[in-house]
């Protein structure tokens, strides 16, 4: 016998039409900075987090807006935090990743054990990624829309490498980066190039292509040797050791990435 459909329950896809989405729980304490993603699923299995007084069971289950949501017995907001953007001195031979490869380790291991209690509870986010022979400056930020932002080709956001190449540079070999160039997956933009010395050519682009700097000089006789970033935007090293980073300020943010961001949430 088959069942009627059930008429008090609306469509899955249905249900929230008009409305606003529920986000996922895992997601939605990490995202307002009250654990980390992986600390949130554990919070979650070990039955320390209820939404709207029920003990939350899947790090999956929605929660609905305006739901109240308690850790510990103690009600947490959940409301998107500052948008917060670190500037970190890639050293060589880690890898942009979030997972090990062989014996290689992440930007995510040499950073982490380095943040204080108050930005440690975030989950961050790379924005863009260094080869792992590649050095200088990669940024990381607690807002994922950030990194969509300055990845965008469409932002044109300048990023400045400096690569040292094992032929002789001069500006006559260069000149086809200025004019822009085609690669084996299309059109390149014009970049602005600036020859140091005989072994030392700046590069900045603006779009971010899978070993760009290093196809771009390749095609003209100049192969890579090493490849450091030094800026992106207005943002750059400034002196920030190898391995180590700095919290950006909001105008850094501001005006630097071009990115309005996420306020302070008013006291």
């Amino acid at each position: 016998m088959s069942r009627k459909p059930d008429k008090t329950k609306p469509p899955q896809h249905k249900r929230w039409e008009g409305k606003e989405k529920p986000d996922w729980l895992a997601r939605a304490l990490a995202r307002a900075g009250i654990f980390p993603q992986d600390e949130a699923d554990d919070a979650i299995r070990a039955g320390r987090v209820s939404i709207n007084g029920r003990v939350a069971k899947m790090a999956l289950a929605p929660v609905p807006p305006g739901a109240t949501v308690k850790v510990d017995g103690h009600v947490v907001s959940l409301e998107a935090p500052a948008t917060r953007v670190l500037a970190f001195h890639k050293p060589a031979g880690l890898l942009s990743s979030t997972e090990r490869q062989h014996r290689t380790g992440t930007v995510f291991e040499a950073l982490l054990p380095q943040l204080p209690p108050e930005l440690a509870r975030y989950t961050w986010h790379a924005v863009g990624r260094l080869d792992v022979d590649s050095t200088g400056l990669l940024l990381f930020t607690n807002d994922d829309k950030l990194v969509a932002h300055a990845t965008s080709p469409d932002t044109r956001l300048p990023k400045r490498y400096v690569a040292t190449v094992f032929s002789i540079a001069d500006d006559e070999k260069v000149e086809p980066l200025r004019r822009g160039m085609t690669l084996d997956d299309g059109p390149a933009r014009p970049a602005k190039v600036r020859v140091r010395d005989e072994h030392t050519v700046e590069v900045t682009l603006t779009e971010g292509r899978h070993h760009q700097v290093k196809r771009m000089l390749g095609a003209v006789g100049l192969p890579v040797r090493a490849l450091h970033r030094e800026a992106v935007g207005g943002v750059s090293l400034d002196g920030i050791p190898e391995g180590t980073f700095r919290l950006l300020t909001d105008d850094e943010v501001h005006e630097g990435l071009r990115y309005e961001g996420r306020a302070p949430s008013a006291p």
